[in-house]
């Protein structure tokens, strides 16, 4: 054994250690007994309640109903997103100063409503200029009628103008004088054969006849003239009536620019987003707002190739998103994509879903079911008679055979008028018990009663 030094200090504080040591060494002594007590007591304890558990005790009363099998759609289940209708990005027409952003984003507008207001005194400014040359026009028309005696939408007629009437009756009365001459030239030329009257008379008659005819000629000339004036007069008229008409064209133009002005919704829908601010310079190729056509709302589904030979077009749509668990939208298939993209191998289905509150938002995520023509029948059990187990994330139902009660893990399936479908665990016109469900277990002995039907 080897040799071991020992101080004084040592010497003194030794024997108070070893007195420690002793309490230690008797307090876990006592804690291992209580605990090995306690360990016995609760063995002791399970056995007794296991011994319990088996022992017969009274039927537990409870009420039932009978599984029913019902005739129901084949659908099938695909996912995809919910996108606006229409999506736009709202121009203007004209270029501008914003003076006003009536709307905001998030808002909802009714198609034609305001959104934006630019500075339109300009626009106005043009618009009076116009409108003033649409008068200054109609006064030529008005000028140029008076010239020819017209009165407002008189139909043109040159033998109704003034200056062609008396230019007419001058003509008239040279043709008169024309023929008078003529016939006394010819009265003294068979005179002057027959010896009555002087050559120098039937000159003076020839010269006449010759003068008449040239004034009748001249007369002519002045009647074509007139008339010729009148056409060109009326021409007239109707150049400022073109004027009339080109300042009018005017006026639209600027009345078109006043009303490009006022920036409004093409359609009812909610805006998503506002980017320009009162006091920025906008032209047509600046976006004003993004407006969107949320009511109906458009749902793009990804389905697999195998179904492609089953999704027809108007097949009805039943769809649930994340925000409202408990609540079912509707629509119907209104395109189907002919080509199968080669990397998902799934093809786009397009559905149009009312939207009429707006709940449903662009962008959701949707879970759809896809009803086929086809159907299949399944298992429909109360809704009270299901009981969904929080530890194992399953559910659970009771299957009462005679007076015994069978418990049975099921998978369920859609929830209809207070009904759960059962998709696999209970077979068709069993009877499941629907209340006390909480006091049962595998092998309970029940005493069953039929509920009423509702």
């Amino acid at each position: 054994m080897p040799f071991i030094f020992i101080s004084d200090k040592q010497r003194l504080t030794a024997p108070i250690a070893c007195a420690l040591l002793a309490v230690a060494l008797a307090a876990s002594g006592c804690s291992k007994t209580t605990t090995t007590t306690q360990s016995n007591t609760n063995r002791t304890g399970r056995g007794e309640g296991g011994a319990s558990r088996g022992a017969e005790g009274p039927a537990t009363a409870v009420t039932t109903a009978r599984a029913e099998v019902r005739q129901v759609p084949s659908t099938i289940e695909v996912t995809g997103s919910l996108t606006a209708t229409e999506s736009s990005d709202v121009a203007p027409q004209t270029s501008g100063q914003v003076v006003s952003t009536p709307i905001g984003v998030g808002a909802f507008v009714s198609r034609g409503a305001v959104i934006a207001r630019l500075n339109d005194r300009d626009a106005r400014l043009r618009l009076k200029q116009a409108q003033a040359s649409v008068q200054q026009a109609a006064a030529g028309v008005r000028q140029a009628e008076a010239r020819l005696g017209l009165g407002p939408n008189n139909r043109f007629d040159a033998s109704t103008i003034p200056e062609v009437r008396s230019a007419a009756a001058t003509y008239e009365a040279a043709l008169a004088q024309q023929r008078l001459a003529e016939a006394n030239a010819r009265r003294y030329a068979d005179l002057v054969e027959t010896g009555d009257v002087a050559r120098s008379v039937y000159d003076q008659y020839r010269t006449q006849a010759d003068t008449a005819r040239a004034q009748a000629n001249n007369a002519r000339q002045q009647l074509e003239t007139a008339i010729n004036q009148a056409r060109q007069n009326n021409q007239a008229i109707q150049t400022a009536q073109a004027a009339v008409e080109s300042a009018r064209a005017q006026v639209a133009i600027s009345e078109k620019a006043v009303a490009d002005t006022v920036i409004r919704a093409p359609y009812s829908g909610y805006i998503s987003a506002r980017p320009i601010a009162i006091g920025e310079y906008v032209t047509p190729s600046s976006v004003i707002a993004t407006l969107l056509l949320t009511n109906p709302l458009k749902l793009e589904l990804q389905v697999p190739e195998l179904d492609a030979p089953r999704v027809r077009l108007g097949m009805a749509v039943a769809l649930t998103v994340d925000a409202f668990p408990d609540r079912k939208f509707n629509g119907r298939v209104t395109a189907v994509n002919p080509a199968i993209d080669p990397t998902s191998r799934a093809f786009t289905v397009e559905a149009e879903v009312e939207n009429p509150e707006n709940a449903l938002r662009s962008g959701m995520f949707a879970t759809a079911r896809i009803a086929l023509p086809t159907g299949n029948q399944a298992v429909f059990v109360p809704r009270e008679a299901v009981v969904s187990d929080q530890n194992t994330n399953s559910y659970r139902v009771f299957v009462i055979e005679g007076t015994t009660a069978h418990l049975q893990v099921v998978q369920i399936g859609e929830e209809e008028n207070g009904m759960v479908q059962i998709l696999s665990g209970v077979k068709g016109d069993a009877e499941v018990a629907t209340s006390n469900l909480q006091q049962l277990y595998e092998g309970a002995k029940v005493q069953p009663t039929q509920q009423p039907q509702k």
